[in-house]
């Protein structure tokens, strides 16, 4: 199994990422500086994805359970047309983000022959669970942000950036606005979005991220919008 890079929540880094996956540069990675209306005011639009970088704890864990009990409960399938995988390998949370914000996006972005269009076609037809083994043994997908990294230079700390840290990714389906997450069972639903109120949405979800570790300021947001 391959091994891989905590990933830094850094639009430009995210985007270099992207373009050694086969992404096409037409569509980028931004910062979102704040989550009240002004600052979103200033997003580029359409967004396609959000992704939060938030603090692993607790009171995600807990609240991660329940949600997971609750979809049990309910009685809940993953969505036909979602490309949602599972996580098990340690520091891959952020290349599943990314995954996570294209696949979904597929009909929108072109995806040119490489890396990132092989994955997606050798994962059809696959669940959560398979797709993520398939991404975990995807070694050159892994080696690509090693070796963009180390050409960087970025300093990486990996004994403190993971497990403390984690990437979740929002993306609008069939008018409803769906989180994904690496570490849960299945898409997460929060009720109707469309892509024009995408962004507006998922800034409230983060908000209840934020909310609910009132002591932590280890957040940030990123958006996928067209490049200028």
């Amino acid at each position: 199994m391959a091994t891989a890079l905590p990933m830094e929540s850094n639009p430009e880094v995210m985007n270099k990422y992207l373009a050694r996956l086969g992404v096409s540069e037409k569509w980028r990675m931004v910062d979102v500086i704040g989550l009240e209306d002004e600052a979103l005011s200033w997003v580029p639009r359409p967004v396609l994805a959000v992704i939060l970088l938030f603090p692993l704890s607790d009171a995600y864990e807990q609240h991660r359970r329940e949600q997971e009990k609750d979809l049990k409960t309910k009685g809940s399938q993953a969505p036909k047309d979602v490309f949602h995988m599972k996580q098990v390998l340690s520091n891959i949370c952020g290349t599943i983000a990314l995954v996570h914000s294209v696949a979904n996006n597929a009909e929108e972005i072109e995806i040119n022959d490489g890396l990132l269009k092989t994955y997606l076609k050798d994962a059809e037809g696959l669940d959560a669970a398979a797709k993520g083994a398939l991404l975990e043994n995807s070694v050159a997908i892994l080696e690509a942000y090693k070796d963009l990294v180390n050409h960087e230079a970025t300093e990486v700390d990996n004994t403190s950036e993971i497990p403390n840290n984690h990437f979740v990714t929002f993306v609008h389906k069939d008018g409803n606005l769906l989180e994904l997450d690496g570490r849960k069972m299945l898409p997460v639903n929060h009720g109707h979005t469309t892509p024009e109120h995408l962004l507006d949405d998922a800034a409230k979800v983060c908000r209840q991220f934020i909310e609910r570790e009132p002591d932590n300021i280890g957040f940030n947001v990123v958006a996928l919008v067209p490049a200028e």
